[in-house]
């Protein structure tokens, strides 16, 4: 088969032999990946021939040899580790989820990295039901996930983004977008910050007094200096430094909440590039150079 091999500059396609399950792994035919911003700066740090690829939908070809999972002929979602952008993979079972007829293999591709760090940042906050939410860095795959997450929950969503501002984030859900926080009002009970530096500094001023901030990363590249004094005077203040990889949550349970949200139609995937895999590297310098608002998908065609 082939698969997106590793390589110090970025990814090259290469044929390899067909990936042999575990007893509790299903071997999957992958239909669609997506690509994630935070694998955009692995491929330096990683030795020459590792297989990138975490984010998958497809279609169990041969089920667990411990009979645990679905079944051959199955379609799942899943989030592995590495392996995913290949024509087959093998992944443990449960950190697949089984996907309907009614859901795409594209937008489905969406959900691992993305759209469970959206849903386990928001349970930081508990109950959102009429509680105000504010979301930083809202136009990207982590944002737009989190805008219509927020907005299904009952919450008052205030959508941070900065120049691209052709998402519509209200009809996601937003009930105010804005392009500086320097148009935002009054306090947020739960804020999901994704900017870092100047953008962390001046959100966290505008938590509630026993509000939860919930740190999912730095994509501006800048930093922040917090000290105690950072939280005076609200002392009751709750900050989640958040990790998707490292907060303990099933992932096939929630792979399957995210499923059943998009048969309900209250979550819709932003794809804002599907293409085929072997355009990999052009989807990778588009996302970097963040031309792409949203999530990027590749399909996967024929035997290959």
């Amino acid at each position: 088969m082939r698969a997106w091999i590793g390589a110090p500059d970025g990814p090259v396609l290469r044929t390899v032999p067909v990936p042999e399950p575990a007893p509790d792994e299903a071997l999957v035919r992958v239909e669609a990946f997506s690509v994630n911003r935070g694998e955009l700066n692995l491929f330096r740090r990683r030795a020459e021939g590792w297989r990138p690829g975490q984010d998958l939908a497809g279609v169990v070809v041969r089920a667990a040899a411990d009979g645990s999972g679905p079944a051959a002929g199955t379609r799942v979602v899943a989030m592995n580790d590495f392996g995913g952008w290949a024509r087959y993979t093998a992944v443990p079972v449960d950190r697949m989820a089984v996907l309907p007829d009614s859901v795409g293999f594209a937008e489905s591709a969406t959900l691992g990295v993305a759209g469970l760090t959206a849903l386990r940042a928001l349970r930081r906050g508990g109950p959102l039901d009429g509680r105000r939410v504010l979301i930083t860095g809202a136009s990207g795959g982590v944002g737009s996930f989190a805008v219509q997450l927020a907005a299904a929950r009952g919450a008052r969503v205030t959508a941070l983004t900065g120049t691209r501002r052709e998402l519509d984030l209200k009809e996601l859900g937003a009930e105010q977008v804005i392009g500086s926080l320097a148009d935002a009002e009054g306090e947020f009970d739960v804020i999901l910050e994704s900017v870092g530096g100047e953008v962390l500094q001046s959100a966290l001023k505008m938590l509630s007094p026993l509000g939860h901030f919930v740190l999912l990363g730095t994509s501006s590249g800048r930093t922040a200096t917090l000290s105690i004094s950072s939280f005076v005077p609200h002392a009751r203040q709750t900050l989640h430094p958040f990790w998707v990889f490292g907060s303990g949550e099933p992932v096939g349970e929630d792979l399957a909440e995210l499923v059943g949200l998009i048969e309900q139609g209250l979550l819709h995937p932003v794809l804002g590039a599907v293409d085929g895999w072997e355009r990999l590297p052009e989807v990778m310098a588009a996302l970097r150079e963040r031309r792409i608002h949203g999530k990027a998908a590749l399909l996967v065609d024929g035997e290959v």
